[in-house]
């Protein structure tokens, strides 16, 4: 996101949130891990320690002088303690270095059934009721994020997603391939599908082709296939398996529209929420008279004491923790890529989207079939040697590196 050139502070600006931002383009929970992970050197922790994080449901893995350390998101929530037991400088780098889902459609099963709860009283093993196919039975309630992010913007009154399209000065999309950015709404002819209902068939969720970061192919099933992948590729397009759920693009929310866009190229959002955040972050800029490039002492500062408020994050977690700022990225917020591997797509390094079977390696992009007249965004169009689009590979985070259980 680029704002225009800072011209000072405007009295005239509102810089209050807008009940859209908030309610709608606030939210990119799809780039939320279910776990996060974490190493330090293990002559920092005490076999108490660890005991303790393991009996908390953290999973401990000792690997000769380090230990790793996987936390499950709802072992983290309302739980600081666990900060000051695996320590500031494991848990920052371990963020620092570990990438980021990518901001689209697609939620953590972790945010899409045990967010902020426990298991019930009643569970045998309660440490059973991390992750996996037993959660349907350690809890009462189940709590869908995303569900509740559809249900907020009912709950707020926000408008249609084509409708606030065209508050926000962008023209409305007229299908649901357009939407999307895939080439078709269409099943495909699949004798895996239900020919009937295709779109209340489970197969339709099917993936059927992983790619990493270079292009290549991921074997499914392989152990390569719970690190490697960054783009995969679904039995069906994400366009038509919208097309069951809504009559019409027309009847589409706000924010399922709104992460089901293609990504405009060089961001991590689509048309509307790039729009959306534009708009929100150039007024709370112009409309703060306190906003740090207003104020000349800052300037001041930095020429007669050389004291510099510009500090990357990099800097702030190596001036607080003995993490040495060479060890970390040279922006926390992007990972250094792998040697002569370049992200699928142009776009960041966990690639998402779909394509059906027929799409692989077709060589048409997910644009085809779209307008020619109205630009669209490139972010997810497939370029020559790449891999077809695809949706974010879901590894099972448990179990996507090799273990070395504690002796």
């Amino acid at each position: 996101m680029e704002l225009s050139p800072y011209e000072g502070y405007d009295p005239a600006v509102d810089p209050s949130i807008t009940n859209e931002f908030a309610t709608v383009g606030y939210r990119a929970h799809s780039q939320i891990h279910g776990e996060f992970e974490a190493s330090g050197d293990r002559v920092d922790y005490t076999e108490a320690t660890l005991d303790a994080l393991e009996a908390s449901g953290v999973e401990v893995t000792v690997d000769g002088d380090e230990v790793e350390f996987a936390v499950p998101l709802a072992i983290a929530f309302g739980n600081p303690e666990l900060l000051e037991m695996i320590g500031l400088d494991a848990v920052a780098s371990g963020l620092a270095s570990e990438r980021a889902y990518r901001n689209d459609e697609e939620i953590d099963n972790q945010l899409r059934s045990v967010l902020f709860q426990i298991p019930s009283p009643d569970v045998d093993d309660p440490m059973s009721c991390l992750d996996g196919t037993a959660l349907s039975g350690c809890y009462s309630v189940v709590n869908d994020l995303g569900a509740l992010d559809v249900v907020r913007g009912y709950d707020h009154g926000m408008p249609s997603y084509n409708d606030l399209r065209e508050a926000y000065g962008l023209p409305r999309v007229p299908s649901f391939a357009e939407l999307t950015g895939d080439p078709t709404q269409a099943f495909p002819t699949d004798p895996q599908l239900d020919a009937a209902s295709p779109g209340d068939d489970p197969d339709s969720l099917d993936v059927v082709a992983l790619f990493d970061a270079s292009g290549r192919p991921v074997e499914l099933g392989s152990d390569a296939a719970t690190t490697d992948p960054i783009v995969a590729v679904r039995r069906t397009s994400l366009a038509a398996r919208l097309s069951t759920v809504f009559e019409s693009v027309d009847d589409v929310d706000a924010f399922t529209g709104m992460v089901s866009e293609p990504h405009v190229s060089g961001t991590e959002f689509g048309e509307l929420q790039l729009a959306m955040w534009t708009r929100q972050f150039a007024a709370l800029r112009d409309g703060d008279r306190f906003f740090f490039g207003n104020d000349p002492v800052l300037d001041e500062l930095k020429d007669r004491y050389g004291l510099d408020f510009r500090r990357s994050l990099g800097q702030v977690i190596a001036d607080n923790t003995d993490v040495v700022e060479s060890s970390l990225p040279a922006s926390v917020f992007v990972l250094d890529p792998d040697p002569g591997a370049a992200a699928p797509n142009g776009g960041s390094a966990a690639g998402s989207a779909d394509a059906s079977p027929a799409d692989a390696g077709a060589g048409a992009g997910p644009g085809a079939g779209a307008d020619p007249s109205r630009p669209r965004p490139d972010d997810r169009r497939q370029q020559p040697g790449e891999p077809p689009r695809g949706d974010r590979p879901r590894p099972d985070h448990r179990s996507d590196r090799p273990r070395h259980p504690r002796p």
